[in-house]
């Protein structure tokens, strides 16, 4: 081996009545064992060494006296393997903790050479000091003692704890012995859960350059990714701990009482920091990719599967955004089922505060038959469904009691949100021309009939599927058109559908029946309100008020009514004539009484004469309208 000297040679002899200085003198360029190439270090006493101790690739030249004179195991290394003749002897260290850096400070320690304790090599002195034995029979003031010391003062502060906790998991097998791991998470959680005012809680000195990564978020807005809030003031510090001790650290935080929204917030923050997928859009058109960090994929798996079990398993505590968006980050690095049934599950629980745009999962599978997963939207649909929807109108979702809606208010609101979601879903994904039909019919049967107050989102979604699939046939159509309450839809809707060609005949023909029939019964609820409204005046004073505020009440019906009536009559107008240009491209009048049953009788019977007889009917006809 090359032997390297450090520092200079003593020139005076040393006298005999004075101790030997074995204070070690080291040249400037090995003092901190910068060049570990040099696989020697010499200390140069003016007494040749005695002792060679190897730590690692680096031997150590030294001398027993000091050595012994503070360490337990050295001193009972040296005594087995002394040569009787005092030949210098080889002792190896290879499972010192801290390796050859820290056995350089702890050599210093025992020359008598003062040395710097810090936050970043506590632990690693007091592994190494506990391991050497260097306890309070061999010297007072020995390095157990100080680094013991340092370590209770590091505690009471939030840097130095955090700095210690990170450097544990160098010597994580000696650290959990001495309970240095255990006490650092018992004095982070402390802090965490406590106000942030009562300590020093900024690490001075860590960098808080900001990441590509750190700047992404959801629909492409730039904001910083580190925290503002007060109670999140300690995501940023504890992301940087491996996941090991990040989840004994944030189980130990939910255990001193901190809310579970917080503890969901600091998971999802520590995933965005390890997982790239978390901070991008779910939508085919994201063109912004945050930077992929060194991390393999079933890496990124593995954190992912770990982190969801530790979120709080709370209806509301994480955002439907975010649990769609983890679902979504599970599906492309191909979680396991479990892991994403549990997402599922999350998901369907508060469906009600999701969003249409986080509900576009694009489709993972191999076999891609649609652009989205529609198949994962029905199972989430399912878990809500199960959880929300009253059993007896599971049964019979056709059939629901005046008393149970009432009873039902909060279970209905969400129902409806639901429905309006669900129904804009539809929407969007029926613009793809691979949808299926019996997937689309899936869907929009699954949400009960009483949570649509108006069905106007599902006859957009019908509107949009027909559009797009144009080769549907007739029997289709009208299979499709049933999932939808003719009767529900309003003025707006039911103009619209009345002049849709999109649409078959006969739910046209039932549009125009039901919009007749809405304008009948409010004419009828006008002059019944108007009769009592006389009958009252007629007879006294019913508790109702006279003179000049009935007149003027039933003024502003009357002309809300008329106004009413002149935009229905122009609506229908508009309507019938379409409907005459719909039927001239299509078939003739006549189909209607073929449909609806209306037959003659001498048509029945001799059916080669009916072409004879169209002509006169239809002129009979034309004298009955102008009658």
């Amino acid at each position: 081996m090359m032997r390297v000297k450090l520092g200079k040679q003593r020139e005076a002899e040393l006298n005999v009545s004075q101790p030997p200085d074995l204070t070690p003198r080291y040249s400037h360029k090995l003092e901190s064992l910068s060049y570990l190439s040099l696989n020697k270090l010499v200390c140069t006493t003016g007494l040749p060494s005695d002792v060679t101790i190897e730590v690692g690739e680096i031997s150590f030249l030294l001398h027993k006296f000091p050595l012994l004179s503070r360490s337990g195991l050295l001193k009972k290394l040296i005594a087995e393997s002394s040569n009787e003749d005092g030949s210098s002897c080889v002792l190896q260290l290879h499972e010192v903790p801290g390796g050859a850096i820290t056995f350089e400070d702890i050599t210093r320690f025992c020359y008598g050479v003062k040395i710097d304790i810090t936050a970043l090599n506590v632990v690693s002195l007091r592994c190494a000091a506990e391991y050497l034995q260097m306890t309070e029979d061999y010297g007072d003031g020995n390095l157990v003692a100080l680094t013991e010391a340092f370590l209770n003062e590091a505690f009471s502060n939030w840097p130095d704890s955090i700095k210690a906790l990170e450097t544990c998991e160098e010597v994580q097998p000696f650290a959990e012995d001495l309970h240095i791991v255990s006490r650092c998470i018992d004095s982070l959680a402390m802090k965490a859960c406590s106000d942030p005012k009562l300590f020093k809680r900024h690490v001075s000195g860590r960098s808080f350059k900001k990441n590509q990564s750190d700047n992404e978020l959801w629909n492409g807005i730039s904001s910083e990714l580190k925290p503002s809030h007060c109670d999140d003031w300690w995501f940023y510090d504890i992301s940087l701990l491996s996941l090991p001790l990040y989840k004994r650290l944030i189980i130990a935080i939910e255990a001193k009482g901190m809310k579970c929204e917080v503890v969901a917030a600091s998971l999802i923050y520590y995933l965005r920091r390890f997982l790239p997928l978390m901070n991008r859009q779910s939508s085919f058109t994201d063109t912004t990719h945050a930077t992929i960090p060194n991390t393999s994929e079933a890496d990124q798996r593995a954190l992912l599967e770990e982190i969801v079990e530790l979120i709080p398993n709370k209806r509301g505590v994480t955002s439907s955004k975010y649990l769609l968006r983890l679902l979504r980050t599970a599906m492309i690095l191909s979680a396991s089922p479990s892991c994403r049934e549990n997402l599922e599950r999350r998901v369907g629980a508060q469906l009600d505060q999701a969003s249409l745009v986080d509900l576009l999962i694009p489709n993972m599978g191999y076999s891609v038959e649609t652009l989205y997963d529609i198949d994962c939207i029905q199972r989430i649909l399912d878990h809500f469904l199960s959880i929300y929807q009253p059993a007896s109108v599971a049964a019979s979702p056709c059939i629901i009691e005046q008393g149970a809606l009432i009873a039902g208010t909060d279970v209905l609101k969400p129902m409806t949100m639901v429905a309006n979601l669900v129904d804009g879903y539809l929407a969007e994904v029926s613009s793809d021309t691979n949808m299926n039909l019996t997937k689309f019919q899936t869907l929009a049967v699954a949400i009960p009939d009483y949570s649509r107050p108006l069905d106007d989102g599902i006859y957009h979604a019908i509107d949009v599927y027909l559009k797009v699939h144009p080769w549907l046939t007739d029997s289709e159509r009208e299979q499709l058109c049933r999932l939808m309450n003719c009767q529900k839809l309003s003025l707006e809707a039911s103009t619209h559908a009345a002049q849709n060609e999109r649409l078959p005949l006969r739910v046209i023909v039932q549009i125009l029946f039901f919009e007749q029939l809405r304008l009948r019964t409010s004419i009828s609820g006008w002059f019944f309100v108007s009769e009592n409204l006389d009958n009252a005046q007629n007879h006294g004073n019913l508790g109702l008020p006279n003179g000049d505020t009935c007149h003027r009440d039933s003024g502003e019906g009357t002309e809300n009514l008329r106004e009413r009536l002149l935009e229905l009559e122009k609506e229908c107008s508009s309507i019938r004539n379409d409907l005459q240009k719909l039927t001239k491209t299509k078939k003739s009048w006549s189909i209607f009484p073929k449909r609806f049953g209306f037959r003659k009788k001498s048509e029945r019977s001799n059916p080669k004469e009916s072409n004879s007889k169209s002509s006169s009917t239809t002129n009979g006809k034309a004298d009955h309208e102008n009658r």
